[in-house]
């Protein structure tokens, strides 16, 4: 009961603030597209680039801060992050669409980050990755709440590290052009679909040898 409720809050808190989120974004996009967002992209003055990417670097240490004070342990505290990211990301494509009727698909390109550099990508790939964030956070949340012992092997890790990479790798590829203003290039999908699909098999692989305790994790 205790774990739901404060699952329950977390979802509350980064759906709400996905909404302050989105709305920022509005204003932004009023302001620098006010004939609708595409690329090539306006580039902003540096002084607002730099408060832009503050705010992105506040936005993550505000669900790292919401995360260490909802978990009890490093895996509780992890998978916490993990699920406010992803339920944060998720609302924030979802206020969006009901603020400004965008994107107009799922095909539809966005700017996904800044840090390091600029991430581009259609919108289907980061739902993609933050509806597998959500999966798995309240599936191994779930597990240690029944009293399953977490924790996978180091060769588990390296193969969800890698996959994350390479996810990254598909959104950053780009970027170069972005700063020149053109149009983005065909997106990498064999990249992203080959990063997702070593996470996603990494978690599959660990869960089932956490179901078997007499197997080394």
């Amino acid at each position: 009961m205790a774990m739901r409720r404060r699952v329950t809050w977390l979802t509350i808190y980064a759906v709400t603030m996905a909404y302050v989120e989105s709305a920022v974004v509005v204003y932004l996009r009023a302001i620098y597209y006010p004939q609708g967002f595409d690329f090539p992209l306006a580039l902003m003055p540096l002084g607002m680039m730099a408060i832009e990417i503050g705010r992105e670097a506040a936005t993550l240490i505000m669900l790292l801060a919401v995360a260490m004070l909802a978990g009890t342990d490093r895996w509780e505290r992890f998978l916490a992050f993990c699920l406010s990211f992803g339920v944060w990301d998720l609302f924030y494509y979802a206020w969006l669409w009901i603020f400004i009727r965008w994107p107009r698909s799922l095909l539809t390109w966005d700017v996904l980050f800044l840090i390091p550099v600029p991430w581009i990508a259609p919108v289907l790939a980061p739902v993609l990755v933050s509806v597998t964030l959500v999966s798995a956070s309240l599936l191994l949340l779930r597990l240690k709440a029944q009293g399953v012992r977490l924790g996978f092997s180091t060769s588990l890790w390296a193969l969800a590290v890698i996959g994350g990479l390479l996810v990254l790798g598909s959104f950053m590829m780009d970027f170069a052009g972005v700063l020149r203003q053109t149009m983005p290039p065909p997106f990498h999908w064999g990249v992203f679909a080959l990063g997702l699909g070593l996470s996603v098999a990494a978690l599959v692989i660990g869960i089932l040898r956490l179901r078997q305790p007499s197997r080394p994790v």
